[in-house]
């Protein structure tokens, strides 16, 4: 699959980028021809219409897109995208203004318009390619694009070949293309290294639950990036209906993001120390299966009460983050499909995010509109802690209580990062339900754009 720009020098066909509101100052300032051809066709400059103006001998002369009214355009990302499969195969470059649109985001919405999941039937990708866009970071959009493909890639695989083995497979190959170092702690050695709470969860499954440890850079501040990591959900001896559990291949989205930000991170070539921790299990039934009233004793050291075991997520992240915050970095973030109560608070296309500190927020906030990626912040609002607290453990993995359910999740990871000043969490969907320009249904990143656009500034890089 092809997520690059076409070479700068390669022959090509102009775009012109009509807005709707107008379509008729833009005709007037074209040749007769070209006017008398777009009056005839009735273009009205639609978001993602698209019209070939027709040379003298017949070819494509040039192409012309609509990218619809103000109104519409506010609501869709990646204008430029919902053209570009209805484009005929060849190059193409950006003429005239852009009214308005932002590069970077419609040169990134491009190449994600290009990319298929292939991987269980022919998919073949739309045979537009595009030139750099004047201004824009080619190596930068290229890097994010490649990063976002390996997320969806990630997620998009099922369970029967993506499981905790086949994850590490995937990211050892990651770490070799970029010479970082990874370390993998799986099976009983969980519980010889003090990892009881990942392997707890994934002990059920024929698949070895696992930690990865993968390390990049040697200079510069740390960043750690934590995913969660769960290839499918069950949701163990308290069963998940059977609606609930189409979707559960995608319980590992958390990894998938992080190893896909950790992606641009590692090709743009940072100036920072990278660590990504990724537990990784399957939460499965058998005679083996935690049990709703288990207490397990985390690696921290704080005793948890199963109240749920479908509330899995929250118990491999704290152990690793837990062993992250040992060696506590400038920076932790986590990413995990934690909880319904996110989706229900701002929807599937939302992001919602928790900081430590109002300056963290205001930079993810920043990263997040400059990226095209959309967050939004939820409070550790300290008072809900009561809520997490079991009368005979330290902590319990589901609060009786469904009011407030992101805000307790976050809360609960938050008692295993102590040293750490600097920590964010993302409680993400990795999911789109319909095709929109760009994002084609299935598995997709949320949060890794926004981090990678609030890095430098976070930093100081």
């Amino acid at each position: 699959m092809n997520l690059k720009f076409a070479e700068a020098d390669a022959p090509s066909t102009p775009i012109h980028i009509v807005p709707g509101e107008g379509v008729t100052d833009w005709a007037e300032e074209q040749p007769d021809r070209i006017r008398a051809w777009v009056e005839a066709i009735r273009f009205k400059g639609v978001l993602g219409s698209v019209a070939i103006i027709p040379g003298e001998d017949g070819s494509a002369a040039a192409a012309v897109i609509g990218i619809g009214t103000k109104a519409q355009r506010a609501r869709v990302r990646f204008a430029l995208a919902a053209a570009q499969p209805k484009l005929p195969d060849g190059v193409y470059h950006i003429a005239g203004d852009l009214h308005g649109l932002d590069p970077d985001e419609q040169a990134l919405g491009w190449l994600l318009s290009r990319y298929r999941f292939g991987r269980y039937k022919k998919a073949k990708a739309p045979g537009a390619e595009l030139k750099p866009l004047q201004g824009i970071d080619k190596a930068h959009v290229e890097a994010i694009a490649a990063g976002e493909c390996l997320t969806r890639d990630l997620i998009n695989t099922p369970a029967s070949d993506m499981g905790p083995e086949e994850l590490e497979l995937a990211t050892t190959e990651l770490a070799r293309e970029f010479g970082a170092g990874l370390e993998s702690i799986a099976g009983d050695d969980l519980l010889e290294r003090n990892f009881p709470m990942i392997h707890a969860v994934g002990r059920a499954a024929s698949g070895a639950p696992r930690l990865l440890d993968m390390r990049w850079g040697h200079s510069g501040p740390a960043l750690t990036l934590v995913g969660k990591g769960v290839c499918f959900d069950t949701g163990g001896l308290n069963l998940k209906p059977g609606s609930s559990m189409g979707l559960m291949k995608k319980d590992m989205g958390g990894a998938a993001t992080v190893l896909g930000l950790a992606r641009m991170i590692m090709a743009l070539d940072m100036p920072l120390q990278l660590r990504v921790l990724v537990p990784t299990a399957e939460n499965s039934v058998s005679s083996q299966s935690m049990r709703p009233g288990d207490v397990l004793t985390s690696r921290k050291g704080l005793t948890v009460e199963i109240k749920n075991t479908d509330a899995e997520g929250r118990l491999i992240l704290a152990d690793a983050l837990a062993l992250a915050d040992e060696e506590p970095p400038e920076l932790m973030i986590s990413m995990a499909t934690l909880t319904g109560s996110a989706r229900v608070a701002v929807g599937p296309d939302i992001a919602p995010f928790f900081a430590t500190e109002p300056a963290l927020a205001d930079a993810i906030r920043a990263g997040g509109t400059a990226a095209a990626d959309p967050v939004w912040e939820l409070p550790f609002h300290e008072p809900y802690g009561t809520m997490i607290e079991p009368s005979i453990a330290d902590l319990s993995n589901a609060p009786a209580s469904a009011f407030g359910g992101s805000i307790t999740a976050a809360l609960f990871l938050r008692r295993f990062v102590t040293k750490t000043k600097r920590y964010a969490h993302f409680d993400i969907f990795n999911w789109q339900h319909k095709t929109a320009p760009g994002r084609p249904v299935g598995g997709v990143g949320q949060g890794a754009r926004a981090m990678l656009a609030a890095l430098p500034e976070l930093l100081e890089i």
